[in-house]
């Protein structure tokens, strides 16, 4: 039955789809958006009689006479349809022998006579991209962003004696953003909408449907094609209009200003923001203060005092170069080609042939331009490119930047390889022999792809808490290293390379990345080692293993965040679609603790990059160097220059000023409840940024008599004094039931006497020195705070005796819930243990969730249901059920109560890097 009923259905969806009206067209014009609307209207059944385009280009065909010919359409191609302002008579019956409906104007360069105009019965509809009546006449795109518009779209009309004035048939509007460029209106909206539209409109038009709307005469304007004569650059205007004018003649005729006595064209301009970077100074004729050559490109100022990026620079012969290289002498130098790469040559020389059809060999010298290649062709180079090789990303400007075959090579190898042989990473190293290796650690700050010295110069000492000797003197950022760094993102994410790449490209830099540091391990865990004083053993297969499995599990996420479609009510006779988009949130500040360097930082900013996002982060002041290590992994793997900052100094300086900062939309905090009390309340104030905090713990672990002691007792210990205690997670706080407690403390007592306390690199290490000097003595304080409110000390709570800050593995008991050990967290090696009634299962239930933390719990007990029972009544955001700290990558993690909230790991940890856009459509 069903089966029928679909049949019937679709029975009489061909009947509706037949009685639709569909119209005799005639096609004028040429381009790729004119075979796009070609293919698009022969799809929807009406029927083109004919092509009308212009001559064959040294010797190769219109892309839209391409498609044509390949269906078997009439195809003419002339050169002109009037001469001396009189129609061709010829011409004209050629065109009159189609017996057209309408005439369909794409995109067409040719004057075409009124005779031929107002000859099919429906007459002729014109798009032009501009919201009509603005910006008539050429180039209109062009004049929408040198007129600094905020609205650009395109029109749809019934062409008129007068230019570009027929009456209105629809129109389409979109947004620009400040840096949007002709290729990027085009691309994104007046290309895409703008094919659907005509074909809209030819289908209004068959209904009879199609509104006249005349032109308002009010908001008119009129302009002409610019010539390169009328482009040069007016200085004395501010930043913005500066910027409008730049973009609004890029690619042609190219906006273009004197220096050094010869025209140089200006391409890809973006508003600048934050400080003036530092930079070379380059003399302008006419400005009122020179430019700057940067690192990013030049510099140029506005007469308000605002600025703004030029990427490239056209010199008169035709050479294009990177701006900031304008004060390079030396030439790159050639790079030599694997045999994959030679495969890969003369693939592209191939693509180059196929395009070039005129040409009869593509030599090294051959000229993409010279040998007639247009525009549309670079697109359809790159795409043909990309097709073949998915993981070379290029972009139109890369063609501009080298025009000729031999350079185009280069330039795509260098590409593919993820390396500019002429921009090696600089990095300055502390180097130490430790561990059979010579350790190579960076120090400074990490700012847009860059290792440099923090702005006022200051440095402080990280210290190796095993025996309290100095590491290195590393950079001591401030506010305004804060400031670059958060524009060197800001500008990676709205304008760099990081913005245009696609979901799996991203995924394949994080598997790059994550491979590096697998490679490095060894290093990075001798790092952590010296650093923070984690065991080598734990550091290589915790703080440095997780920390691969984390990019790994992100970057598998990379092109897998989707969306969705929803069901909504619909007005009739309309049809509505509502979607939604997953969207990167921007720029995010992260903010991590000392006691999980690197792991801490994999957490976050693995999903913070997988996202989409770029970052900020801030290591703990104690713990900088594997944070450092690993923005020059980072940069080794390809990541484009500021998409990664990392930035050593004080959380109250640095990451104060990061929950302040207006262009930070999301940060990530781990650490102490009161600091992230603080940061909530900054990032309110500030801008109301989206936060995520996992905070402090005072995690219960309780113990049933009917628990597997063995397993108990090594599991316990683990949850006390894994990494020294310094775990977020760690159990705080261990509920031993009343007939086992005394046996249970027995066999910790005695396993802790086997505990082997001493140097973190020896690999017969148990324990190690605590994180830092400070840290040691709050633990210690602790401990006689414990002593003084009357619980019991059974083993340790005193400092080793040897260098370092080295403490011994502690015991309490006879802990009651009103003293401070049973309500504040160690952080520390301190087992605080309480005795509870033999079955009183909800009295130690009460016990354990009186705390106002609440990020982990446990229990050990053979009692499934009672293990059950219990896990739904503890009030933590993780519960261990005969085991402990067993986290993974694909488990989300996070707090309860003032542990925090947001996830880290898993798909909610992407949640927390994204925002959710829904739009609606009617069709």
């Amino acid at each position: 039955m069903l089966w029928k009923a679909h049949q019937l259905l679709r029975k009489f969806s061909t009947t509706a789809t037949a009685y639709q009206r569909k119209l005799k067209l005639a096609l004028i014009g040429q381009s790729i958006f004119g075979q796009e609307v070609y293919r698009h209207l022969q799809k929807e059944g009406h029927r083109v009689v004919g092509v009308f385009t212009i001559p064959d280009v040294n010797g190769k065909a219109d892309p839209l006479a391409l498609e044509a010919e390949k269906d078997g359409t009439p195809v003419f191609k002339f050169p002109r349809w009037r001469v001396k302002g009189k129609p061709i008579r010829e011409v004209v019956e050629a065109y009159k022998s189609v017996g057209a409906d309408l005439n369909v104007l794409p995109f067409c360069t040719q004057f075409i006579p009124m005779d031929v105009i107002d000859s099919p019965k429906h007459g002729s509809i014109i798009y032009h991209p501009s919201i009509l009546p603005r910006h008539r006449g050429a180039s209109a795109i062009n004049w929408t962003l040198i007129q600094g518009d905020k609205k650009a779209g395109f029109t749809i009309f019934w062409a008129d004696d007068g230019l570009d004035t027929g009456p209105i048939l629809l129109q389409r509007e979109c947004d620009v953003g400040r840096n949007d460029t002709v290729d990027d209106l085009y691309n994104h909206f007046l290309f895409p909408e703008g094919i659907k539209a005509m074909v809209e409109a030819v289908q209004l038009i068959a209904d009879g449907k199609a509104p006249r709307i005349p032109q308002p005469e009010e908001g008119a304007t009129y302009e002409g094609i610019q010539k390169k004569e009328n482009a040069e650059i007016s200085w004395d205007k501010p930043a913005e209009a500066l910027h409008n004018w730049i973009r609004g003649h890029d690619k042609v005729p190219g906006a273009w200003t004197v220096i050094d006595g010869q025209m140089v064209t200006f391409y890809g301009s973006s508003l600048l923001d934050g400080p003036v970077p530092p930079g070379q100074p380059l003399a302008i004729k006419s400005t009122t203060k020179p430019g700057l050559i940067t690192k990013n490109g030049l510099v140029l100022f506005g007469n308000d005092g605002k600025m703004l990026l030029v990427r490239n620079l056209q010199f008169e012969d035709g050479k294009m170069i990177p701006a900031s290289k304008y004060f390079s002498s030396d030439e790159m130098s050639v790079i030599e080609l694997t045999e994959e790469e030679k495969k890969m040559a003369e693939d592209i020389k191939s693509i180059w042939k196929g395009i070039l059809s005129n040409v009869a060999v593509i030599e090294d010298s051959t000229d993409f331009f010279k040998s007639g290649a247009s525009s549309m062709h670079v697109v359809r180079m790159i795409e043909e490119i990309k097709q073949k090789y998915g993981g070379l990303q290029l972009q139109n400007e890369d063609v501009y930047m080298a025009t000729k075959f031999a350079d185009f090579i280069q330039m795509a190898v260098r590409k593919l390889r993820g390396k500019d042989e002429e921009e090696e990473l600089v990095i300055d190293y502390v180097s130490k022999n430790v561990n059979n290796m010579t350790v190579k650690m960076p120090y400074q700050c990490f700012i847009n792809g860059q290792f440099m010295d923090a702005e006022e110069g200051k440095t402080y000492d990280t210290i190796n808490p095993t025996d309290g000797s100095i590491i290195a003197k590393v950079s001591y950022a401030s506010v305004a290293d804060v400031d670059k760094a958060v524009a060197a993102a800001k500008d990676a994410f709205e304008n760099g390379e990081w913005a245009r790449m696609n979901a799996r490209e991203r995924g394949r830099l994080m598997y790059r990345l994550a491979d590096l540091m697998e490679e490095h391990q060894e290093e990075l865990a001798t790092i952590e080692a010296i650093d923070s004083g984690a065991v080598y053993t734990l550091a290589l297969k915790t703080h440095v293993g997780m920390s691969v499995q984390t990019f790994r599990y992100f970057a598998g996420w990379c092109d897998k965040i989707q969306g969705s479609t929803i069901p909504i009510s619909q007005a009739r006779p309309n049809h509505n679609l509502t979607f939604t988009k997953k969207e990167p949130i921007g720029v995010c500040a992260i903010v991590i603790p000392w006691n999980y360097p690197l792991m801490m930082l994999a957490w976050k900013s693995a999903a913070c990059l997988a996202a989409g996002n770029t970052l900020v982060l801030k290591p703990a002041q104690v713990t900088p160097l594997t944070a450092l290590k690993f923005a020059e992994l980072s940069a080794k793997a390809g990541f484009p220059k500021g998409v990664i900052n990392i930035l050593p100094g004080s959380g109250g300086l640095v990451g104060q000023h990061m929950s302040e900062h207006p262009d930070i939309r999301k940060l990530g905090f781990t650490g102490s409840t009161l600091i992230g009390k603080q940061i909530m309340k900054s990032c309110a104030v500030s801008n109301l940024k989206k936060v995520s905090l996992e905070l402090g713990g005072k995690s219960p672990l309780i113990i049933f008599e009917d628990c597997e002691l063995d397993k108990a007792v090594r599991m316990g210990m683990g949850a006390v004094y894994f990494n020294k205690g310094e775990n977020c997670i760690a159990a705080g706080r261990l509920f031993v039931e009343e007939s086992i407690h005394d046996e249970f403390v027995r066999r910790v007592v005695e396993e802790i006497k086997k505990m082997k306390i001493g140097d973190p690199l020896d690999r017969a290490t148990d324990h190690g020195p605590q994180n830092h000097k400070a840290h040691l003595e709050k633990l210690l304080e602790y401990c006689e705070i414990g002593v003084k409110e009357g619980a019991t000390l059974v083993y340790g709570g005193r400092q080793v005796c040897r260098p370092g800050f080295f403490m011994e593995p502690t015991v309490f008991t006879d802990v009651e819930d009103h003293m401070y050990l049973a309500k504040e967290e160690s952080f520390g090696p301190v087992m605080v243990i309480s005795k509870f009634k033999n079955g009183d299962v909800d009295g130690v239930l009460k016990r354990a969730n009186n705390t106002e933390y609440g990020l982990a719990s446990g229990v050990f007990t053979r009692d499934l249901s009672k293990a059950l029972y219990v896990s739904e009544n503890l009030e933590a955001g993780t519960v261990f059920i005969n085991t402990y700290n067993k986290t993974d990558v694909a488990a989300p993690f996070g707090g309860f109560k003032q542990s925090g909230f947001g996830k880290d790991l898993g798909e909610e940890a992407l949640h927390e890097y994204l925002r959710t856009k829904a739009v609606t459509v009617e069709y």
